[in-house]
């Protein structure tokens, strides 16, 4: 506020400069939809490697194009990637569980998903089924006599691989000290579902605050009456899978505690069948003043849903420590996806997870397309992405040609609307120079001034089929190859050259000699070519408007995504100006922040002229706005750049001199 002087003496005012830095936005975050092994339906999911791709999408996937483009993205240069996981609706299902009390009452059900936007989102597909749940009551103290404080629980959930047929942890987390009573902070339902990536958690209905699951394992009742009633040589019966084994205990000293009591039941179960791993390795462990009894999970024999069993064999072991009348016999870990629970213990039914079909030639092929209310599905799941510049839809090649052209037609427009850019595939079938011709030709509606494409398709080493080479299509390895060019020269310079060196990119499916890339660069289809010691490059910097009889402004690919950068930049950095008092001294600021912008811009080299004169315009003043625009409330900015085109042909002139005198 101006500063009204009262009393004599210095005043210090501070004075806006009308400085509004803008900023130019990123240029090369691409956004990939295909089928994915994992991940939410329908959601745009950020990722910055390959790394977050395995955890979030699975990694590659035989039957995901996309998969392999995302590697070949990276691997070329590309660091930022929006991933949108598609299927056939109807054609999927997701993991889910019901964990029990000891009584056989549903407690929780666990459904594969995670907390997405402040809402639980289910993540189809197989590979939930992979899922374990551990339950313990391992707790803090609390006072179980108080019948207004509800019991603690833990929770444990893994994903597990099966090597060798033994079962390894591929991630896990863990949440201690829950409750199931609800308001709390450390209420089950809310805990698990705010962070966890692997389940979400519902509260089956008639469950009340003190009802938790069943630990899993076998849990035993109080064995307070072993102490001092067991003889050496008492026997249990385990029961288990259809096999019976006998435990028979050994000691010189009778137990005189719980913990005494636990070493000698557990040296007993692992003596009645060392050869046996679910015996062998089986654990017992003393949790508050319970005996909890666990099988061997480290052999190959290990299954999640076996039930370990006690009944007295010799004496009345069994029964004096709790682990036959009052136990809990449960499974050793609740499993995902199991739809046949075992006949007794606290596991309940649950729901197979598939995959689904792959997006294919259904009428319009919807499930790549999408709908943008009120699902923001397929394309339209990038609705909540502030900003990508390149789309990626590698499987809308393999479909039929009419739902092939409906997705990209979609998607063409999509990316007009959002200012970002398209590499458009061709179909794995079209790997001769006449099929090249004729795609162009059969898909002309497809030219559009945000797209391009590549011919042939490069050939990658496929780690799922032992490194063979597998084609595929080229968007994933260009949309590297431009965030590459981009960091190196900037959005200005083609994305093409010796330089523009195809990686992991061994083999083409053809080889073009000069003559027939004389065939396909003036009808706009870029080529990637073989050349000794440079090996596989990209030769070609053409958008899909860029075949010569079109004679379009748009031709060269640097010239369009400049463009779309500075739009992009622009819409951004100028909001400031919106109900601004429109008059000179706004149109000044505009002039002085567009035209650093620009300055900026020029220094670096992206636009061509040896002044700024000659290389940008930056005009708004009261030529541009009328009077009548300013009664509507419009202000107009006029920016002008000059682009550099890059140099297609190179023509030498060699002259023979004869006899002449070089001064």
């Amino acid at each position: 506020m101006p500063i009204v002087p009262t009393y004599p003496g210095v005043y210090i005012e501070e004075i806006p400069s009308g400085v509004r830095t803008i900023v130019g936005v990123a240029t090369s975050v691409a956004a990939f939809i295909d089928f994915f092994a994992r991940g939410p339906l329908n959601h745009a999911i950020q990722i910055f490697n390959m790394g977050d791709f395995q955890r979030e999408f699975g990694g590659l996937h035989n039957n995901s194009e996309a998969s392999y483009g995302i590697q070949q993205f990276f691997l070329n240069g590309g660091s930022v990637a929006w991933i949108v996981r598609t299927a056939q609706d109807g054609t999927y299902s997701t993991a889910t569980i019901v964990m029990q009390d000891g009584a056989v009452n549903d407690v929780l059900l666990a459904t594969a998903g995670r907390r997405l936007e402040g809402s639980s989102v289910d993540d189809p597909g197989g590979w939930a089924n992979n899922l374990r749940i551990d339950i313990d009551y391992d707790t803090a103290d609390y006072d179980e006599a108080d019948p207004a404080v509800p019991p603690l629980f833990n929770l444990t959930v893994s994903e597990v691989a099966f090597q060798g047929g033994r079962q390894a942890v591929v991630q896990s987390e863990s949440y201690r000290n829950l409750t199931m009573a609800e308001g709390t902070s450390s209420y089950a339902v809310e805990v698990v579902n705010e962070d966890s990536k692997l389940i979400q958690l519902t509260k089956l209905s008639a469950v009340g605050n003190f009802t938790r699951p069943a630990q899993t394992g076998t849990t035993g009742a109080d064995p307070s009456g072993a102490i001092g009633a067991l003889n050496s040589g008492d026997t249990l019966q385990i029961d288990y899978n259809g096999i019976t084994a006998d435990a028979q205990l050994q000691f010189t000293t009778a137990p005189a505690t719980l913990q005494e009591l636990r070493a000698v039941l557990q040296t007993a179960i692992r003596a009645a069948d060392p050869n046996d791993p679910l015996l062998a390795g089986a654990t017992v462990q003393l949790v508050r003043d319970r005996l909890r009894v666990l099988s061997g999970r480290t052999g190959t024999g290990f299954d999640s849903e076996t039930i370990l069993s006690f009944t007295d064999s010799v004496g009345t072991p069994a029964t004096d420590m709790g682990l036959d009348v009052g136990a809990v016999d449960n499974v050793q870990q609740y499993v995902m996806g199991s739809t046949s629970p075992p006949p007794t213990g606290a596991q309940g039914v649950g729901t197979e997870g598939s995959n689904g079909d792959l997006p294919a030639d259904l009428p319009d092929a919807t499930a790549l397309r999408g709908i943008r209310d009120p699902d923001k599905s397929g394309i339209y799941a990038l609705e909540d992405v502030d900003l990508f510049n390149i789309l990626c839809i590698p499987r809308a090649a393999d479909l039929a040609p009419n739902p092939m052209r409906a997705v990209y037609s979609e998607a063409l427009d999509y990316c007009e609307e959002r200012r970002a850019f398209m590499i458009v595939d061709l179909p794995e079938s079209d790997n001769t120079l006449e099929e090249a011709r004729t795609w162009l030709q059969d898909n002309a509606t497809l030219r559009h001034k945000n797209a391009a494409a590549y011919f042939p398709s490069p050939r990658i080493p496929d780690p799922l089929n032992n490194y063979r080479l597998r084609p595929v299509g080229a968007s994933g390895t260009i949309a590297g190859l431009y965030a590459s060019t981009d960091a190196a020269r900037g959005v200005w310079k083609a994305p093409a050259g010796i330089e523009a060196v195809l990686r992991n990119v061994p083999d083409l499916d053809y080889k073009l000699t000069n003559p027939e890339n004389g065939q396909l660069n003036p009808l706009g289809l870029n080529c990637l070519r073989n050349f000794d010691i440079f090996g596989n490059v990209c030769w070609g910097s053409r958008t899909l408007v860029g075949a010569d009889q079109m004679a379009s402004e748009w031709k060269y690919i640097p010239v369009r995504r400049l463009a779309l950068f500075l739009e992009e930049s622009l819409f951004r950095g100028s909001k400031w100006v919106v109900f601004e008092p429109n008059d000179e001294p706004l149109w000044a600021q505009i002039r002085l922040n567009v035209g650093a912008f620009m300055h900026r811009l020029f220094r670096q080299g992206a636009f061509q002229g040896t002044t700024p004169k000659e290389a940008y315009l930056v005009k708004c003043d009261g030529e541009t706005t009328t009077e009548t625009d300013r009664n509507l409330g419009i202000v107009n900015i006029v920016v002008g750049f000059a682009p550099l085109k890059p140099a297609e042909f190179v023509i030498i002139k060699i002259q023979q001199l004869a006899g002449q005198i070089q001064t």
